[in-house]
């Protein structure tokens, strides 16, 4: 229990102090109107106060994430709560508040437009490709869940259930995002922060053990920590995710001040999720083992529901359902939303005509695949949307790596995080089923070489930028 208390404690210092000196390097102005009132238009840029753009923003990103991905962590043990606290705090966090300052800094550009901007056209248009993707396989992937237990709770059929939230789907992603978005998320957001609350407290004054810090791999299978644990928990440590859903909150930003709590914060806020509930995954039936039993008998959903129910009782088993319903849902309205404002941003001025129009029209054009894909079986497309995931991750920090190097800061904050990030991604594609498959030893020596070829490009970047910065620096 000390471990796990630890980690909450150190998540929110994380929050307190490192947070505080990312948004320093980042230098922060309040001074310059932000894109909420400079391109104000009743839609996606509305003015919203900070608590409000917090709770959405956790919504955005969170979803069944923190839950879902912290209870298939916990098969490892209690490392999984080390990955979480440094990959919070130093990768996660750094990552949200960058993709979300860096699209105020731009106008409430969308995450394509970035890595255009400082990473090239050609990487742009492959970004575009992989997001807009990435966000309808994530609608998809969080709509069966619901649909299904609507469907058991209420005795409507499967297809109906999907088709009552598809209708919800296009209402919140084309009406004004103050509109439904900013008025029902805020209760959303209550109830996956009291049940999470319900479940630490519960765990804190009962006699469940929760394991104390280990390295050791714990997992049933023996399946390797590396590079397995961090796609496994992507939401709660990093998740690529999230760059396309901060600049939805970026456009609502009243002052730049607000970025640290409203990014940064809800990144920390959703880490805390993920340790509750991966503490609860690898402590309440005893062991991983027991848990990995019960996961392959009834999946993550039936693992909350056991969880929520035997800690919590008949409020739990309610808390439960509403969160394995709500939480899928506020995901699956704003991916949509973005891959509208993606699929828009890259159209630009080459579509004509009223822009209400063209938005609902490219709303429609993005949800209809995401529809279809709900309605199959997904099994075999959700394993490569944890290794897209990450690989979008890795993009975003890379373009904080190169604004902070071409405006001469601390580029390591996010260099360093990039570079883990990239072994990661590597690594995995090596060795995953979904990758190709190369066995482990040599699928880690060819992945780390690659990271090592990106690193001496870094290096080189470095020393290129500090040529260039020297004399605009003498400059000054």
């Amino acid at each position: 229990m000390f471990t796990l208390i630890g980690a909450i404690i150190l998540l929110l210092f994380g929050y307190i102090v490192y947070g505080k000196f990312v948004e320093k390097v980042f230098v922060v102005n309040d001074g310059t109107p932000t894109p909420a009132y400079t391109k104000t238009d009743n839609l996606d840029y509305v003015p919203m106060p900070a608590w409000k753009g917090w709770t959405i923003q956790l919504l955005n990103i969170a979803g069944l994430g923190p839950i879902y991905g912290a209870i298939a962590g916990a098969l490892y043990g209690p490392v999984a709560m080390v990955w979480i606290v440094l990959g919070c705090i130093f990768a996660g966090a750094v990552h949200d508040y960058f993709a979300g300052m860096l699209s105020v800094r731009h106008g409430g550009a969308q995450f394509p437009a970035l890595v255009q901007k400082y990473l090239g056209k050609v990487m742009r248009v492959f970004t575009d490709i992989v997001s807009v993707v990435l966000m309808v396989l994530v609608a998809a992937a969080f709509t069966a869940g619901p649909a299904a237990v609507i469907s058991a709770k209420t005795g409507i059929t499967f297809m109906l259930a999907i088709i009552i939230i598809f209708v919800y789907f296009l209402l919140a992603a084309i009406l004004p995002i103050n509109k439904i978005i900013g008025r029902i998320y805020p209760i959303f957001g209550a109830v996956l922060l009291i049940t999470a609350g319900a479940v630490l407290i519960s765990l804190l004054f009962s006699d469940i053990k929760v394991p104390e810090l280990s390295f050791a791999n714990m997992h049933p299978s023996e399946l390797p920590v590396w590079p397995l644990l961090m796609v496994t928990i992507s939401c709660g440590a990093i998740s690529g995710f999230h760059s396309t859903q901060s600049p939805i909150i970026s456009r609502t930003l009243k002052k730049e001040t607000e970025g640290r709590k409203v990014f940064y914060g809800a990144m920390i806020g959703e880490g805390i999720i993920a340790l509750i509930w991966c503490a609860a995954g690898m402590s309440f039936y005893g062991g991983t083992g027991e848990l990995g039993s019960v996961i392959a008998s009834v999946g993550a959903g039936g693992v909350v529901d056991q969880i929520s129910v035997g800690l919590l009782g008949t409020i739990g088993g309610l808390l439960a359902v509403l969160s394995v319903i709500i939480l899928p849902i506020t995901t699956g309205d704003t991916s949509l939303r973005s891959a509208r404002m993606i699929v828009l941003d890259f159209l630009g001025s080459r579509v004509k005509g009223n822009p209400k129009t063209i938005a609902v029209a490219a709303t429609v054009a993005v949800t209809i695949p995401s529809f279809y894909l709900s309605t199959i079986d997904y099994q075999f497309l959700w394993r490569y949307v944890g290794m897209t995931n990450q690989m979008v991750a890795t993009v975003m920090l890379w373009v904080a790596t190169s604004y902070l190097l071409k405006e001469a800061k601390l580029h390591w904050i996010s260099g360093l995080p990039a570079l883990f990030m990239t072994a990661v991604v590597f690594t995995y594609l090596m060795v995953a089923p979904e990758g190709f498959g190369l066995e482990y030893n040599l699928g880690m020596t060819i992945g780390l070489s690659a990271t090592v070829a990106v690193g001496l490009f870094y290096a080189y970047q470095i020393m290129r930028f500090n040529k260039l910065n020297v004399p605009a620096l003498a400059k000054k």
